[in-house]
């Protein structure tokens, strides 16, 4: 299908550990496909650290229970449910993990790759996590995962390290404070503000074809649209 213009930026808002970012992102690469859009990644980790997990869920055993249980639910509203392990992470040896360390992963693969870099390395260590049931807190998995998908081992490791990287998931996080998320996923059409419904296919279809109307009229009439609140680039 021929691109449709305008072009519209996606601020997609996600958690790695996120089953529901798991069922949205292939949805985004089939819309992408469709339409003329700029998606631009943002790590935004709902617990980052494994005290604030059982500060969140009361123990580690009863993180994972609660999560498999989210699990169950995305699995059900996929397309390919099979992709979901829940059983084979039920029975791993590991506490569920943060999603901190997957999202610096995320944000070394974005300074090595761009954008598609950070989409490449989001899916990957998502297919690690939930259909390979592995323990992506574990830096040699995000290291492997990394390499897997055709980033060098030793400059990724060095910037998994570095200062910039820590900076750039804060930097993610306050952005997303400015903008008011609070959940992942979270995807904000730049141009007009407005947050596109976790839906199906068609859903999301729909909903971007009414936001390139909205676009487009406002461009023939020309109107500058100002989101409610500054995005950077």
């Amino acid at each position: 299908m021929m691109r449709r213009t305008p072009k519209l930026t996606l601020e997609f808002f996600h958690d790695v550990v996120c089953g529901w970012c798991f069922n949205l992102s292939p949805r985004l690469h089939a819309l992408a496909r469709e339409f003329h859009l700029d998606i631009r990644h943002r790590t935004f980790v709902l617990q980052d650290s494994p005290e604030r997990m059982v500060e969140s869920f009361c123990s580690h055993a009863n993180a994972k229970a609660t999560i498999l249980g989210h699990w169950e639910a995305c699995a059900a509203a996929s397309e390919t449910p099979e992709r979901f392990a829940i059983e084979r992470m039920r029975a791993a040896r590991f506490n569920y993990p943060d999603g901190r360390p997957s999202a610096l992963a995320c944000q070394v693969a974005q300074q090595l790759g761009g954008q598609s870099g950070h989409w490449r390395m989001f899916d990957a260590l998502q297919q690690a996590h939930l259909s390979q049931a592995r323990n992506i807190a574990d830096k040699e998995v995000l290291l492997d995962v990394a390499q897997s998908v055709g980033f060098d081992l030793t400059t990724f490791r060095q910037s998994l390290e570095g200062v910039h990287t820590h900076k750039a998931v804060e930097a993610d996080r306050a952005l997303a404070q400015r903008l008011g998320v609070r959940s992942v996923p979270t995807v904000i059409v730049r141009e007009t503000g407005e947050r596109l419904h976790n839906g199906s296919l068609e859903d999301l279809r729909a909903h971007l074809h009414e936001q390139a109307r909205r676009v487009g009229r406002s461009l023939a009439c020309g109107i500058a649209h100002v989101p409610a609140a500054e995005m950077q680039p």
